[in-house]
């Protein structure tokens, strides 16, 4: 069996630096390590800005320099990565400097999460997890030409199609309108980054009663695309805040499907596609949906008992409740709880959420996780089961893109893991 875990690297930055050296350190140039490490020169450098590999200017000298013996370590430890049989109890592991998840906190970039979205627009937390600059006032939008591929692609769906299909096409058409987008540089990524966010917003179509906005926040913009209800500034907020706080979220089945994606040299429109294909599940993107029934079910019938034995009897788990990465309540949830808290209107459905957690604790002390979170808030404002899905998909392809940027920076191909066969032994007769 082939484990798979994320180490985040600590090792700091080292953009040319020059460090004291003894007189048998050996340099290479960056042609010299590039081709020991198999990978495009500009690949060398993008080790170097993730803090992997550190590089010096020599006096008068044009380029940057590298320690070998530096460099030969890590092309070990990329062999060893690529390398491991299945089966043999090795581990797969994939560097990442983005999320860090540890003692029932998480960090983007070393910095909680929870924090950072309190305090910092979706934009802005999108912006600090792809380069670690805050950039203040951060706003993202989109060309018509972009938006009007997108919409026109989305609008030939059929009514009943679900919000990830509708982002799934708007991301292919998006893509296909973008002559550019094999670029895989770090600039033009995160430019297609600020242009495909917006557009995927857009292009969806606006809720019964609800104003099609192309200009302000994209949480502003993304309201009326869920609800018809008007817009008060806490409820913008609550949405704005949990854009934040769902940009990412370690090695999700989705993320490790756009890493391997991007391993693939796959262009970051193909890189969302692939986790857009993973979430649509109802143990990933789908899960918010499903709370969102079950709080309306409990509303309806006045308690969460009946309820919640009704789901025991069919067999199925408690939807909202519950997280293997924590053994506390999710701090996504806590923080979306107290914002909601100051929503009149969500009053009845967070009592539905509370009941429903106290009534499954009897049993099992799971507490309620970002999903139940969102639930509530979808459920009391108007919303379709589906507009958690749809904030999910559009708050996560700013860290499917983060990951994309990482993988980019890494050597091609190396999210292969070998079969291990289990058939029958060959060779067998040709079949009649």
């Amino acid at each position: 069996m082939l484990y798979l875990y994320v180490r985040t690297d600590t090792v700091a930055c080292m953009r040319d630096q020059v460090p004291p050296t003894g007189p048998a350190e050996r340099r290479l140039s960056t042609k010299e390590t590039a081709e020991l490490l198999g990978v495009k020169p500009e690949t060398v450098y993008a080790y170097v800005s993730r803090g992997q590999l550190g590089s010096r200017r020599e006096p008068g000298g044009r380029g940057s320099t590298f320690d070998a013996a530096e460099v030969e370590a890590l092309a070990r430890r990329n062999r060893r990565e690529s390398s491991a049989p299945a089966g043999s109890g090795a581990e797969l592991s994939v560097r990442t400097r983005l999320t860090l998840i540890e003692g029932d906190r998480y960090y983007f970039r070393g910095v909680d999460a929870t924090e950072l979205a309190a305090r910092h627009s979706f934009e802005e937390v999108a912006e600090w997890l792809w380069t670690g600059r805050l950039r203040p006032g951060a706003a993202f939008t989109a060309p018509e030409e972009s938006v009007a591929v997108a919409r026109r692609a989305v609008e030939a769906l059929p009514e009943h199609a679900s919000p990830t299909d509708r982002l799934r096409v708007a991301v292919i058409a998006a893509a296909a309108a973008d002559p550019l987008r094999f670029d895989l540089s770090e600039d033009a990524v995160l430019g297609t980054a600020r242009v495909l966010i917006p557009t995927l917003v857009d292009a969806l179509p606006p809720a019964p009663l609800g104003r099609r906005e192309r200009r302000g926040p994209l949480a502003h913009r993304l309201w009326a695309r869920l609800t018809g209800h008007p817009a008060d500034d806490a409820s913008l907020r609550v949405l704005d805040t949990a854009l934040a706080l769902l940009v990412d979220h370690d090695l999700a089945a989705s993320t490790l499907a756009v890493r391997v994606a991007a391993s693939a040299r796959a262009h970051a429109y193909a890189a969302v596609s692939a986790g857009l294909g993973v979430i649509e599940g109802p143990l990933h993107g789908a899960a918010g949906g499903l709370a969102h029934r079950l709080i309306l079910e409990v509303l309806d019938r006045g308690a969460a008992g009946p309820v919640i034995a009704d789901e025991l009897r069919e067999g199925r788990r408690i939807p909202g409740l519950g997280h293997r990465l924590y053994t506390g309540e999710d701090p996504r949830a806590r923080a979306l709880f107290a914002l909601l808290e100051g929503l009149p209107h969500a009053a009845p459905a967070l009592a539905a959420a509370r009941d429903i957690e106290a009534t499954a604790a009897r049993s099992t002390p799971l507490h309620a996780n970002v999903d139940l979170a969102l639930a509530v808030f979808t459920a009391s404002s108007g919303m379709p089961s589906t507009a958690s899905e749809t904030v999910f998909a559009v708050a996560r392809t700013a860290g499917w893109i983060a990951h994309a940027l990482e993988e980019y920076g890494e050597r091609p191909l190396r999210m292969r893991p070998s079969g291990r066969y289990v058939g029958q032994r060959p060779p067998q007769p040709l079949p009649e």
